[in-house]
């Protein structure tokens, strides 16, 4: 074991859990998890659905430990890799210290919402109702929202929060505290994430094309790393963007290839600063008709429903 780790088990008081965060898509579970751990490990975008796997980060200080699963957004699925999407977010409930269930500051609770509640209010781990995005509604207006989500379910804890301008997560990393058990660390103090570094690039690629393309193509698209090889300071990566339409992959590679290098230019400072070293990205489509509907390539491309 770690001298560290071996280190911060003889201190009295450590404490050390799990606890999932949960949500409807695009309340900024993502964007909220990449700033509590201070480092950038799940992507982000304005469209729904960007999160498609658990992620598993740790957030590590002198007094304890908090391993986050990041979860895709639970909605209605229209495909195999939606059910596969949803039952990675409910089964991320299970087995762990504590839920962070994301919401956005609003009086309205929707059918959506509502699916959430059915699956948290009869559990025994400790909910933490988190407010994100207060810094879009006057001081206020928080009161209202709070005061209508207590009528839904009794609640460990209620906290406010801006994620994006990192309002309040000082807060809320001390209430997650107050319900994390004593115990030794899970990880050393410099482990940020368990993702192996080619599916973080894959990630990374599939972000910047999030970002670049209409809004009919990202949910028909994956991103496989082909090849990942390191060389005298130098990182080569070769890596297949998925799509599902033969029309999707002209607009994918675009005029002359501009789209494609458009999303390979945004994609390699954001490698370069994960691997720590200058990148030569080299980026290919392929056409791999309902994909999406296919258990075998859903596999292919990290979307293993038997793992879940």
């Amino acid at each position: 074991m770690n001298s560290d780790i071996e280190s911060k088990t003889d201190m009295e008081g450590y404490k050390a859990g799990f606890v999932s965060i949960i949500g409807r898509p695009n309340v900024g579970k993502s964007t909220l998890m990449n700033h509590l751990i201070g480092q950038k490990i799940a992507i982000t975008s304005n469209k729904p659905q960007t999160t498609r796997n658990k992620i598993q980060t740790v957030y590590t200080c002198d007094h304890g430990q908090i391993v986050f699963l990041d979860t895709p957004g639970i909605h209605k699925s229209k495909n195999k890799l939606g059910e596969y999407m949803v039952n990675v977010a409910s089964s991320s409930i299970k087995d762990v210290d504590a839920v962070l269930w994301l919401v956005e500051p609003t009086t309205f609770i929707g059918a959506g919402e509502r699916t959430i509640i059915d699956k948290l209010k009869d559990r025994k781990t400790p909910v933490i109702l988190v407010i994100n995005k207060i810094d879009t509604i006057k001081g206020p207006e928080v009161l209202a929202v709070i005061d209508t989500y207590r009528k839904e379910m009794d609640f460990a804890d209620i906290v406010p929060v801006s994620a994006r301008k990192e309002t309040g997560l000082q807060d809320l990393i001390d209430t997650i505290f107050k319900y994390m058990p004593e115990g030794s660390p899970f990880y050393d103090e410099d482990t940020v994430t368990d993702q192996p570094m080619r599916q973080i690039a894959a990630e990374i690629i599939r972000e910047k094309a999030l970002r670049s393309l209409d809004e009919e193509i990202p949910h028909g698209i994956a991103v496989a790393i082909d090849a990942m090889n390191f060389d005298k300071g130098l990182c080569s990566i070769d890596a297949t963007i998925v799509c599902e339409k033969d029309s999707h992959k002209g607009i994918i590679i675009g005029k002359s290839g501009t789209m494609l290098k458009k999303i390979g230019s945004l994609a390699r400072p954001d490698i370069e600063e994960l691997v720590g070293c200058r990148v030569y990205l080299k980026l290919w489509v392929k056409v791999k008709k309902d994909w999406r509907d296919s258990d075998f390539l859903m596999k292919n491309y990290g979307y293993n429903p038997k793992e879940i």
